[in-house]
């Protein structure tokens, strides 16, 4: 490998940091039954916050449970439309990069 592709690899090295990195802190919200519950998720999967409608959560409780899990998996689903998007560019070594 001569050294102009030493450099490229090191550019797309830290590009690929740096996107990493902004992707594990942004914050992700995601929603269910219309907004009854919200979750809140960091990039990196982390749970911040669960809201819970106050009226339905007096109604039926299993239902607002499983919108919590729909709320959760609807900011995953968030964080990995982003993930690809930010980083999906980045590729396996060799596959177009010119090396």
């Amino acid at each position: 490998m001569n050294q102009q592709q030493m450099m490229r690899l090191r550019k797309m090295q830290k590009q690929l940091e740096e996107a990493q990195k902004k992707l594990e802190e942004t914050v992700f919200t995601g929603t269910a039954g219309g907004g009854v519950v919200t979750a809140e998720v960091k990039g990196n999967h982390t749970v911040l916050s669960v809201k819970i409608d106050e009226e339905a959560a007096k109604d039926d409780l299993e239902m607002v449970e499983d919108m919590i899990v729909l709320a959760i998996n609807d900011a995953n689903k968030k964080i990995e439309d982003e993930s690809n998007k930010l980083l999906g560019g980045f590729g396996p070594i060799g596959g177009g990069f010119g090396f």
